[in-house]
């Protein structure tokens, strides 16, 4: 893959969409991790600094260290910083059912960031503008109408491996490449501990999965362990009904 005409694609995806929708102003929430950073650089990059909102939605549980590299990414681009700590909104949603399960919390917390997200947007005329990649995405690794919602999703055809490639070539900081990729729900929470499996391992059995179609059987004669590969696809197919528009029953043919 050609990492640099794959970055101009993106940035020509992106500012043909806004275009074509009759939008100028790109909101993407920035967390201080790789994928928010490479998301709202490209998008910086597509409309202008001047036109993207980078929104720094910090929990009394994030991370300071991710919520300060989320502030320096932003002003390192020229974009709009808009902070907001969202602590006391999600704790209206734990007293209303007396939640403790940290799981529920952060399904929660990523969907009151998403919301604080689309009213920008809506203030702004602008739109949302995603920052899941293809491994997440696959492996079902985002909350349904949370960080899984957005109007365009520009880094979704990038494997995470990718997505690390991509981020040193547009200048996102070394310290935001290098860190344990986490959601940042909760301390000590790293993505591939939740799943089970590492991103390289998961990104090389996916490549054979979905790109080359083949078996799991064949993957492991390949030579990957057979609990990673099962792993990976019971993910992928587990999370099939994330990837889809809600069903509906087909009514038009029921007789009169």
């Amino acid at each position: 893959m050609n990492i640099e005409k794959c970055r101009e694609k993106i940035v020509a995806f992106i500012r043909e969409y806004f275009k074509d929708s009759g939008h100028r102003t790109g909101v993407v929430g920035v967390s201080g991790g790789v994928d928010s950073s490479l998301a709202f650089s490209l998008t910086c990059e597509a409309l202008g600094a001047a036109n993207t909102i980078g929104a720094v939605l910090p929990h009394a549980d994030s991370s300071p260290e991710f919520t300060e590299m989320a502030r320096e990414i932003v002003a390192m681009k020229g974009g709009n910083l808009r902070y907001f700590d969202i602590t006391e909104a999600v704790k209206s949603f734990q007293k209303l059912s007396n939640l403790a399960n940290r799981r529920r919390i952060g399904n929660i917390m990523a969907r009151v960031r998403m919301t604080a997200l689309f009213d920008i947007a809506a203030e702004t005329e602008g739109l949302v503008v995603g920052t899941g990649n293809k491994t997440e995405i696959l492996l079902g690794y985002f909350t349904l109408c949370g960080d899984g919602a957005c109007a365009l999703e520009p880094l979704g055809d990038l494997y995470k491996s990718e997505v690390w490639e991509m981020a040193r070539l547009v200048g996102v900081p070394e310290e935001i490449v290098t860190l344990a990729p986490t959601a940042d729900l909760w301390k000590g929470q790293t993505d591939e501990d939740e799943l089970g499996v590492t991103y390289d391992t998961a990104d090389r059995i996916l490549s054979l999965l979905v790109e080359r179609n083949l078996s799991c059987e064949k993957i492991t004669e390949i030579g990957f362990g057979r609990d990673d590969v099962q792993r990976v696809a019971a993910l992928v197919k587990n999370s099939e009904f994330k990837r889809r528009m809600p069903p509906h029953p087909e009514l038009r043919s029921v007789p009169g």
